[in-house]
């Protein structure tokens, strides 16, 4: 069974984004354990300046682990997500949980460098959010 550890370092209240992910991970079949640390805009690009040398904002960032019953931390920007709910016209628990299947699977060793890694991690995380009800039409196939 796969653990999921949340962590919230902003100021808002994200207890029913706790509990969605909860949701979200008893359905997967896996082992091991991972963090989600749902952190502000500001605090997401300086991890992504830090890491990835990119001096902006992103909205999911993942770090595996070397440790070997440790996935690793995936940290997900909340106010970026919300943006990204209305740009994507969809509601926020589905961009939460989206992100953070999404960075699962890179932390699982999934990447998407070429349309077909993308169409495989997109069709994985749509497998995974289907289940809770987060499903969204297909909309990166053509």
């Amino acid at each position: 069974m796969i653990n999921v550890e949340i962590f919230n370092e902003t100021d808002r209240d994200l207890k029913e984004y706790k509990k969605l992910l909860r949701e979200i991970f008893k359905n997967v079949d896996d082992k091991g354990n991972f963090s989600v640390i749902f952190v502000s805009d500001e605090q997401i690009k300086k991890l992504n300046s830090t890491y990835r040398k990119i001096n902006e904002v992103t909205d999911v960032l993942s770090f595996p682990s070397d440790e070997e019953d440790y996935l690793g931390d995936v940290f997900i920007a909340v106010d970026k997500a919300e943006s990204q709910a209305v740009m994507y016209n969809h509601s926020l628990n589905r961009e939460i949980g989206f992100l953070a299947v999404h960075g699962y699977l890179h932390l699982k060793g999934y990447i998407h460098e070429t349309v077909e890694e993308e169409k495989k991690m997109n069709e994985l995380t749509e497998e995974i959010l289907t289940r809770v009800n987060l499903r969204r039409d297909k909309w990166w196939i053509n």
